[in-house]
């Protein structure tokens, strides 16, 4: 679930105005939103045919981006783990088992969620948007990737007042990642070192 997560986070890029559309809001945030940072809360729903959906412990934490291709996820609970990007490098720490993942950025976005969050503003080139309509008081964007290969099926961002509030992502094996997104601010003063990441001592180090 965590490692899938930069697809997770992928839905903090929208808004605009208060009445406007999904897709209206949505561009509006990203044409005016270089940086952010906020709060997040992350679940995991497993469709299960004829039977109720069994749903994930949550997991909340805080995340800070800068585009393109820089970003600090942090998981808080249920436990500790961080997915850093510094524009080149992905850094995965998990704080119990001392252990780094790394891999390079480009092939660890692709054209995933995360790429609409972090990427470029040319979001249309891997993504088919469209609306999504009005559902729990928010207008939702449709997001398709136009990649074979992607491990999503589809992605929805539901934004409010100009910002994204929630997002789900289905992929491919019928489970759907519920985040929701609170305390956004927009454009903090951030520069390049805030994202460099700081091997922790004595960690075990994988590179992919």
């Amino acid at each position: 679930m965590f490692k899938s997560l930069i697809a997770a986070t992928c839905g903090l890029l929208l808004a605009g105005g208060a009445h406007a559309s999904a897709l209206e809001q949505f561009k509006s945030f990203v044409a005016s939103t270089k940086a952010a940072k906020g709060e997040f809360t992350q679940r995991q729903v497993k469709s299960t045919t004829g039977e109720t959906p069994k749903v994930s412990t949550q997991a909340s934490g805080t995340f800070v981006f800068a585009r393109p291709g820089k970003f600090i996820w942090t998981y808080t609970k249920p436990y500790e783990q961080v997915l850093q990007a510094d524009g080149d490098q992905l850094f995965i720490f998990d704080k119990d088992l001392n252990q780094v993942t790394t891999k390079k950025l480009g092939d660890a976005l692709g054209s995933s969620p995360a790429a609409i969050l972090f990427g470029s503003n040319d979001l249309e080139k891997n993504f088919t948007l469209s609306e999504g309509g009005t559902r729990d008081g928010l207008e939702w964007l449709k997001a398709l990737p136009k990649a074979k290969d992607t491990s999503f099926e589809q992605i929805a961002i539901g934004l409010r007042n100009g910002l994204p509030e929630a997002m789900e992502l289905k992929d491919s094996f019928g489970q759907t990642s519920v985040l929701k997104f609170t305390k956004i601010e927009k454009n903090p003063a951030l520069n390049a070192a805030s994202f460099k990441f700081v091997m922790p001592k004595g960690a075990d180090v994988f590179n992919n």
